[in-house]
């Protein structure tokens, strides 16, 4: 799997602890990488970093991306030959509680990334992960692509298109004639689902801590339109960015889109009417109700346009909808009915998954 690129490799994750980065966590080991992480806390009481054993499994370091010096001296003993930059205040609904701590983690933390890897001399590639909200989103039908204007109406947005301006400037200022001793990529993503999250006002979050103390969940927005895709699939796009990147020079300073195919675009309620099957409700009236309660904005249309990933690193999507759904909800339904060891579901999750992808040719599969 990618070549092998990542076996006895020194590979630095931050935000290690959450939802992306302990599944990031797992599948790393499975390619026996070297895998440290660097992050401030776990996202929630009930997480997948305590739950399947991660903290045993790699090198994890307490640590705040706000704090330069803590970061630096963290990055200069690892001297990793891979960053995999997940760190981030990642809740819409928080940004609007909280919106100093959101941009100074999002924006001010990942300049401090990016000002310790201007001063290293190891080689070093790094995949910086921002978001697909980092778009200035006027709600049209076709996807975004990564030549269109960065922007944001809520301040998580705002916080992570600020975040994509200063990868670009620091891209420009210090690491485009470094002679390939640090590379930098972006990566963006959204509407990630998948065993293992329960962050707060997250659709599938929202219905499992509901639904496992037999409560229906409040659904604010339900014609809200998304291309719902597995945690599986944006990962996938990471780890083959950060091959490309170690062996081609030229993608120095890109960025790239990671999302489903374009019929995988499905309504709030059309999610939980499929997802409510693997709870075995009798009917949609006892999984949810909808109410006109709208915490904050939220846009009713975000799509991405992939083809950059398609034509430049040869990366497609492997899951359909359905089976995005399935394996979500099988996941969920085994934690809660305790029906065997969460980490062996997901490690098996996972190279179920590869054997798909290969059945399809992707190129990270060899």
């Amino acid at each position: 799997m990618f070549q092998n690129i990542y076996k006895n490799k020194k590979v630095l994750i931050t935000g290690h602890t959450g939802f992306k980065g302990s599944w990031l966590s797992i599948w790393l080991s499975m390619l026996n990488a070297k895998i440290y992480g660097f992050s401030l806390e776990k996202p929630s009481d009930l997480n997948m970093f305590d739950i399947l054993g991660i903290k045993n499994q790699i090198e994890h370091k307490d640590g705040d991306i706000r704090n330069l010096s803590s970061l630096k001296n963290y990055i200069q003993k690892v001297k990793p030959d891979f960053i995999f930059h997940l760190a981030a205040q990642a809740l819409v609904s928080k940004s609007y509680m909280n919106p100093t701590e959101t941009i100074s983690t999002n924006v001010i933390g990942t300049m401090n990334l990016l000002e310790v890897l201007r001063k290293i001399n190891h080689s070093c590639n790094c995949i910086i992960i921002t978001s697909d909200k980092c778009y200035d989103n006027v709600e049209w039908v076709w996807g975004y692509k990564e030549t269109d204007t960065i922007g944001g109406k809520d301040i998580y947005s705002g916080s992570k298109g600020a975040a994509e301006l200063i990868i670009k400037s620091y891209y420009h200022s210090f690491f485009d004639n470094n002679e390939g001793v640090v590379n930098i990529a972006s990566a963006r993503a959204g509407n990630v689902i998948g065993g293992g999250d329960w962050a707060q006002d997250r659709i599938i979050p929202d219905c499992v801590r509901s639904w496992s103390k037999g409560r229906r969940v409040n659904i604010r927005n339900p014609k809200s339109t998304r291309p719902w895709q597995h945690v599986l699939e944006p990962l996938s796009g990471y780890l083959t960015l950060g091959m490309q990147l170690s062996k081609n020079k030229g993608l120095n300073g890109e960025s790239f889109n990671f999302g489903p195919i374009f019929d995988q675009s499905h309504s709030v309620e059309e999610v939980l009417k499929e997802f409510s099957k693997y709870w075995k409700f009798p009917n949609d009236n006892t999984a949810y109700f909808i109410s006109n309660d709208k915490k904050f904005y939220e846009s009713d249309l975000l799509k991405l346009n992939c083809d950059k990933a398609l034509s430049k690193l040869q990366w497609f999507p492997t899951l359909d909808y359905k089976k995005t759904i399935e394996i979500t909800g099988k996941w969920y339904n085994c934690f809660y009915n305790k029906k065997g060891d969460m980490l062996k579901y997901t490690i098996n999750q996972i190279r179920d998954y590869q054997k798909t992808a290969q059945k399809k040719d992707v190129l990270w599969t060899k």
